[in-house]
């Protein structure tokens, strides 16, 4: 695999946002192409698309969330608080704010609409 493309409205900006989540520095030389190199990681690029339009999670029958990432945020729930503040502070928003007791994932929308997830994984 070489390559996750995301479609969004703004290429640079929208790798800016992951940078900061993942680590990296986006190659943004392109304004309609961006790569961000993910240290340890997949290629993630992000492509401008005129007229785009976002997911809508979780709607099925219209415009669905085609796909989502999940990222590691810890092990704790600490963790995972502090990764939720970060990605918040960063111009991510809320999707599903229920349940979180039990599921061990919060999903979230990235600054283009993209569904991702903070999950809460056990390390060996």
């Amino acid at each position: 695999m070489r390559s996750v493309v995301l479609d969004c409205p703004d290429p640079r900006a929208l790798a800016r946002f992951y940078a900061e989540i993942v680590g990296g520095t986006p190659d943004d030389a392109d304004v309609d192409w961006v790569v961000l190199l993910v240290p340890g990681g997949p290629r993630l690029s992000f492509q401008r698309v005129d007229g785009y339009t976002p997911p809508e999670w979780p709607r099925a029958d219209r415009n669905a969330q085609q796909f989502h990432i999940d990222l590691d945020a810890g092990s704790t729930w600490e963790q995972v608080d502090m990764a939720e503040k970060r990605v918040l502070g960063l111009g991510a928003r809320v999707l599903d704010a229920e349940d979180y007791e039990t599921k061990d994932f919060r999903v979230y929308a990235d600054p283009a609409g993209h569904p991702f997830c903070l999950c809460r994984i056990e390390h060996d």
